[in-house]
């Protein structure tokens, strides 16, 4: 929960800077300038239309992926709603900076719960094992397509887009051990020892 939370925040914080948002959250940038409908509800119903492609894929998904279909829209909007909108631009790179962090921590800390991927990771990984693409393949087509729809629909394409791309992996497998929960010990074998006479 204090992933998606995290997430949230980080979505929120790349908008507020308006130096280029995540490649998704152009799409969803887009999809609420021509709807009037907020970010943080297209964000929902486009994970939920996405999770709606993983039935082909025979993709299971965990509460973890319903939470994060769920919660991390809201807590995007009101966050949103919190934030300022700076005009100076040392203030919008500290949150572009910033917004990048959190969604780096936030992906280790709800991947390393294994409580079940993210919609849209997990519509990757479904595609890359059931069709010829590999994952790095299959990423980029997806990112680069919505990318694509969410600028002609008005979505924000900037630098932070393409610093988001060059950096949010090589963070989150950094910060990947902070975030996972450790394996459950192994049951003890052997008898028990006898009771005391």
């Amino acid at each position: 929960m204090v992933g998606l939370h995290l997430y949230g925040l980080g979505c929120a914080l790349l908008m507020a800077a308006r130096l280029g948002s995540m490649p998704w959250d152009v799409l969803h940038q887009g999809l609420a300038r021509i709807t009037g409908l907020s970010v943080g509800t297209w964000m929902i119903l486009v994970g939920g239309m996405v999770m709606l492609l993983w039935i082909p894929l025979r993709q299971r998904p965990g509460v973890g992926t319903l939470s994060n279909v769920l919660l991390v829209g809201v807590w995007t909007d009101l966050w949103l709603r919190w934030l300022p909108e700076p005009e100076a631009l040392p203030l919008r790179c500290l949150m572009l900076a910033l917004g990048i962090l959190a969604i780096a921590g936030a992906t280790a800390l709800y991947i390393g719960a294994r409580l079940g991927p993210g919609p849209r990771d997990g519509l990757m990984v479904g595609l890359a094992e059931r069709t010829p693409f590999s994952l790095r393949l299959a990423r980029t087509a997806i990112e680069v397509a919505v990318v694509a729809v969410g600028v002609l629909m008005g979505g924000t394409l900037g630098v932070g887009t393409l610093l988001f791309a060059l950096v949010i992996g090589p963070l989150t497998q950094a910060l990947m051990p902070l975030g996972a929960v450790p394996d459950p010990a192994p049951p003890r074998t052997g008898s028990p020892s006898a009771p005391a006479a």
